[in-house]
């Protein structure tokens, strides 16, 4: 069954229309992405690569863990539902920031969160090939090294520069 998602105009308010999330990426039409940056205690990152079976950007990497807001839902609720689907964690992410994000696909609204993920995880192969935790360095190295998803790399370096300013 299709997703579906609620279409938001350039300020990300609601527009009451409801549409297929495929039609909305192929269409063009701005909807919510909820995305969440995980870390251990130690304070590693969770980077992932996608199944190789998965529509959009097979065997790439990501940096996070996230999908479409359905409808009725907040950037938290997807956000936390999409880390219960995709690593069997639950965990309450907390939202950092939101931005216009026209890398990937299509544009979308993106809300970036982050969560500290004290539990072992249990990826869902469907979704998730391989991950691994590294630090901010060894990171910062893969993301020259490895191919990442298109919007891995600003929103990561937004993220950075988020947590640089607010410590």
């Amino acid at each position: 069954m299709e997703e579906l998602v609620e279409r938001v105009d350039e300020q990300d308010r609601v527009l009451g229309v409801v549409v297929g999330r495929r039609r909305a990426t192929r269409e063009g039409w701005l909807h919510r992405v909820a995305v969440t940056v995980c870390r251990d205690e130690r304070g590693r990152i969770l980077v992932h690569r996608r199944s190789e079976q998965l529509s959009r950007f097979p065997g790439l990497y990501e940096v996070m863990v996230g999908g479409a807001v359905n409808v009725g839902e907040s950037y938290g609720e997807a956000a936390a539902r999409e880390l219960d689907e995709e690593l069997g964690t639950r965990v309450q992410p907390r939202l950092l920031f939101t931005f216009l994000n026209r890398s990937g696909l299509s544009p979308h609204w993106l809300g970036v969160h982050e969560a500290v993920v004290r539990d072992a995880v249990s990826a869902d192969p469907n979704e998730v090939a391989w991950h691994g935790w590294l630090t901010e360095s060894e990171l910062r190295s893969a993301l020259l090294e490895w191919r990442f998803t298109p919007d891995s790399h600003e929103a990561f370096s937004r993220y950075l520069t988020f947590r640089r300013a607010r410590p």
